[in-house]
């Protein structure tokens, strides 16, 4: 059974920091291409950051420079690290594993930045 579980979600305030995990289990982690997308409320979903099976990271304009993600193939995990938070951060936070036939989803981690 494929399964997606984020977590280290949480309250923070503006200029904090966060680390969010994703554990995968049920298929071959490091074949696949991890990314994290987020949802704020009333928006659509938006991608955040993606490494690939080989290790190369992308991330858009909204969050260079602030957001690293990376992965432990031994552990089966992606990371995201978050740093310099900003209140629109604010969102639902999933993991996303993309292979060549399959992807797969996380159920989401909530984090609020605010004061």
């Amino acid at each position: 059974q494929v399964q997606l579980v984020e977590s280290g979600g949480g309250l923070v305030q503006p200029g904090g920091f966060l680390r969010l995990s994703c554990v995968a289990s049920g298929f071959t982690f490091s074949s696949h291409d991890m990314e994290w997308y987020r949802q704020a409320p009333g928006k659509e979903r938006e991608w955040v950051a993606s490494i690939t099976s080989g290790g190369n990271t992308y991330y858009p304009d909204s969050v260079k420079g602030r957001f690293t993600i990376s992965r432990d193939n031994a552990k089966n995990t992606a990371y995201l690290q978050m740093n310099r938070l900003k209140q629109e951060d604010t969102a639902v936070y999933y993991c996303k594993a993309a292979g060549t036939v399959h992807e797969y989803w996380g159920q989401g981690t909530q984090v609020t930045v605010s004061s």
